[in-house]
């Protein structure tokens, strides 16, 4: 069910999803409706049935993905055939990869998810404003999580759709570290620029809408301080993320099934040559998955692995 949050304004309800699902946000105004982030492939009809239920048979005229992973991305196709006047909006970084559609640029391929192929007619650019029901909203680069990714701001209520650059508690995976590119710097740049937009409510890509702002910034700066402290943390964290993303598109999968899903994706490969090439792959991948298990994030039933929690 939609979840509306009395401090959001009028016409802006927040779709709550999980973690294989991106949030979604659907703001409607007078002339128009739009839609921020579509989730991920596998719920694509459960996203077409909550749009439509709340739209009560209004069209969907604008479709905004603050960033393309797969979770984010992943309904776009589906929300697209549904919606055939639908207008696309991407940040404009990896323009190029889906016009000429390419998976394995855009990371679906390595990281062994799943996206259909979509189309867009622009691109969000940092620091323009684009209109969202009644009201203009900012866009802003947001770099650290995603080198493209976009952050939305609506200066008058102050609400802020931050995607995966702030959680209230934490941030997501900051993947151009896990490919050796420095980046834990442009997190803190992105949370500083959080910070200075001072938010009254932010709408995170995953989990419940908040109004602690100046909480999480000060959490999610002490996440950051402790992994760029220490690097190997947030590359064995990243790592065991790939694989619960895994068991929660597959909820249950037998051990060697997963173990064998795992070597044979080449991003895993990519890490553990990087950065644990010392350790065999495969007794890296199980160590992963105890790991999970002895968290609570995974269960083991003889030979099988279990999502939990």
């Amino acid at each position: 069910m939609p979840l509306t949050i009395p401090t959001l304004p009028a016409g802006v309800t927040v779709f709550e999803r999980g973690w294989l699902s991106s949030n979604n946000i659907l703001i409607c105004g007078r002339d128009s409706c739009a839609l921020v982030d579509s989730g991920y492939s596998t719920h694509s009809a459960q996203t077409l049935a909550l749009v439509a239920c709340a739209l009560g048979g209004r069209p969907l005229d604008l479709l905004l993905n603050t960033h393309l992973h797969s979770d984010h991305c992943g309904g776009n196709a589906a929300l697209q055939q549904a919606y055939p006047a639908l207008k696309t909006l991407i940040p404009p970084g990896h323009a190029a990869f889906v016009k000429d559609w390419n998976p394995d640029a855009l990371t679906y391929t390595p990281t062994g998810q799943t996206c259909p192929q979509f189309g867009f007619d622009g691109v969000l650019q940092g620091g323009a404003e684009v209109r969202l029901g009644d009201t203009l909203w900012q866009v802003h680069a947001a770099p650290g999580h995603d080198p493209h990714s976009v952050i939305l701001f609506e200066p008058l209520s102050r609400v802020l759709i931050s995607a995966d650059a702030l959680w209230e508690r934490g941030f997501g995976v900051v993947f151009p570290e896990l490919e050796g590119v420095d980046a834990f710097n442009e997190v803190g740049l992105t949370l500083d620029l959080i910070e200075a937009l001072a938010p009254a409510v932010v709408i995170p890509g995953h989990g419940a809408v908040f109004t602690s702002a100046r909480a999480s910034i000060a959490a999610a700066r002490a996440r950051l301080r402790s992994f760029t402290e220490n690097p190997s943390w947030h590359i064995v964290h990243a790592a065991k993320v790939l694989l619960k993303f895994k068991l929660l598109e597959l909820q249950s999968q037998p051990r060697d099934s997963l173990i064998a899903w795992a070597q044979g994706t080449s991003y895993f490969a990519q890490i553990h040559q990087k950065h644990f090439q010392q350790t065999d792959m495969h007794a890296w991948v199980c160590g992963l998955i105890d790991d999970l298990v002895r968290v609570g994030a995974a269960t083991r039933d003889g030979q099988m692995i279990h999502n939990a929690g």
